[in-house]
């Protein structure tokens, strides 16, 4: 396992974030912790985390509308903790995008376990969509290289996330707010929205016919999408 393999770790137990900790850095995992959903949602726009570990009961922000807010832009592997055994809460995480669900108390040996059987599952997942492709324009995501009509097209390392992201997330519209947050993991001001404008028009302009797909939702934002 990489030492980049980046794991959150979500709970306002200090104790067990420790234990957690220890458990997963002996697996050789780059470990992330955080005390609340929201510092959770912060370090995900800082970092490229593969695995959230997320618990139920917090304060601040609670683990089903941290699990919400993280679906909203990224389909990392969630699993969420509850102290409750009863199987609402685990309904309910289910439906909101959590990959798997364990009770406190846990062993730390069947934690790491199902982090690395839901982890195989992703992995199988992302070698079947390492392509995306949509009429002429097409991703090469291991690659991070851009196609349209199977010419290759440059574009910087910004203009790419944000190709990529749109494109992860067809059909959705995205405001400019959203995007500059997620792209560029700041806090937004006017100002800084116009960075977004001009990234969504230089994408369009090197796309060329593929252009047409990232479209102007006036009045919300941008979303992918093929012309109806």
């Amino acid at each position: 396992m990489s030492e980049l393999t980046y794991v959150l770790v979500v709970d306002d137990e200090v104790e067990l974030l420790e234990l957690v900790k220890t458990y997963l850095r002996k697996e050789s995992y780059a470990v992330l912790t955080a005390t609340s959903g929201r510092e959770a949602i912060n370090l995900m726009h800082r970092y490229k985390v593969e695995f959230v570990v997320l618990d139920v009961m917090m304060d601040d922000m609670d683990g089903f509308t941290a699990c919400e807010r993280i679906r909203s832009f990224s389909q990392v592997p969630i699993l969420m903790l509850t102290a409750r055994s009863g199987e609402e809460d685990k309904v309910k995480g289910l439906k909101l995008g959590a990959d798997d669900y364990m009770v406190k108390p846990f062993s730390p040996r069947e934690l790491i376990a199902r982090i690395e059987a839901v982890l195989r599952r992703s992995e199988r997942m992302n070698v079947q969509l390492n392509r995306l492709k949509m009429n002429e324009l097409e991703v090469d995501v291991n690659g991070r290289v851009v196609f349209v009509n199977q010419e290759p097209v440059r574009l910087t390392r910004k203009e790419y996330d944000l190709l990529l992201f749109l494109l992860e997330h067809r059909g959705q519209v995205f405001t400019r707010e959203h995007l500059h947050e997620r792209i560029w993991g700041m806090d937004t001001e006017m100002g800084t929205l116009r960075t977004v404008d001009t990234h969504v028009k230089t994408i369009r302009l090197k796309l060329k016919s593929a252009g047409a797909l990232l479209q102007t939702v006036w009045g919300v934002g941008y979303k992918i999408e093929e012309s109806s």
